[in-house]
């Protein structure tokens, strides 16, 4: 063999491996959380949260994964504080339904966010930064905003859910593991060590099963009742009736299934600044009240 021809193989070689090391892995449609950690998913570079200064509780009893509810209202520093969290939902094989049209994202909702000066959470599934990777990773580049981790899939980790499709539990750590991947292959920054549970539905099996993945989950106290809802004044009356110092707000980002949200917050905002309150992400709620919840505060 020339000098020549083995040097054509070599340079054949490595560009056969450095474009495989580069090719895009996306999962094929439909899509729907994988059988077990991928890869990728199971890197402890890739599948961990990313680290960044944001306060997390330790684990508790067994390993079980620590749940945010609420700050304590007596609480040094807590003061009329709230955070205004917003689910960005997509189940996993709902991809056949956006390529058809529907959409799952919600600019106005962020631009008016932006316009207001709210700072908010927004707990994101990994398919929704899949299918808005732009949107995705333009909220997470944005300091007012920080993205917390909303499942890969969006199925139900305990049933029954709203009718959600269940995770099996051998797969709840790697789905929420994949949504942090997803995150990072859209470019997402600012990402924080919080899990919300789809549909707010937990068990002691599913708190055991993500210990592993390092997340406090995150509820709330004040259900801000947009999902499917059209009466943008009944979402901000009920959100404004609930809130109290330590109050933690679930709403939706996505604009099928949440229309009247961005219209709703045009009213909340101004209430709740009227009333006193400051509104903080769920970084720093939980950084003013180490114990998490105050049982004698707890709804």
């Amino acid at each position: 063999m020339t000098a020549f021809v083995r040097g054509v193989l070599a340079a054949a070689v490595l560009y056969t491996l450095l474009v495989g090391c580069g090719a895009e892995r996306r999962p094929d449609a439909p899509h729907g959380p994988s059988p077990g950690p991928s890869a990728e998913a199971a890197s402890p570079r890739q599948g961990k949260p990313f680290r960044n200064t944001a306060p997390r509780f330790a684990p508790g009893p067994a390993g079980l994964t620590p749940v945010f509810r609420r700050a304590a209202a007596s609480a040094a520093g807590t003061g009329r504080t709230v955070a205004l969290t917003f689910d960005a939902d997509m189940t996993a094989d709902q991809g056949r339904r956006a390529a058809g049209g529907e959409r799952f994202d919600n600019p106005a909702l962020i631009a008016t966010l932006r316009e207001l000066k709210v700072p908010a959470t927004v707990f994101m599934t990994g398919r929704w930064a899949e299918e808005y990777p732009d949107q995705a990773r333009a909220i997470g580049g944005d300091p007012l905003f920080e993205i917390a981790n909303h499942s890969y899939s969006h199925y139900a980790f305990t049933a029954p859910c709203y009718g959600l499709p269940v995770i099996r539990e051998q797969e709840m750590r790697s789905d929420v593991e994949r949504a942090f991947a997803a995150f990072r292959a859209a470019g997402v920054r600012n990402v924080v060590p919080y899990f919300r549970f789809p549909g707010g539905c937990y068990d002691d099996t599913a708190l055991r099963a993500i210990g592993p993945a390092e997340v406090t989950a995150v509820q709330w106290d004040v259900v801000g009742g947009d999902a499917f809802a059209t009466d943008a004044h009944a979402v901000a009356e009920q959100v404004l009736s609930g809130v109290r110092p330590g109050s933690l707000v679930v709403m939706h980002c996505t604009r099928s299934a949440a229309p009247a949200t961005e219209q709703a917050i045009r009213k909340i905002v101004p209430e709740l600044r009227a009333r006193g309150y400051r509104m903080v992400k769920v970084s720093e709620l939980m950084r003013t009240s180490p114990l998490g919840e105050d049982p004698a505060d707890a709804p």
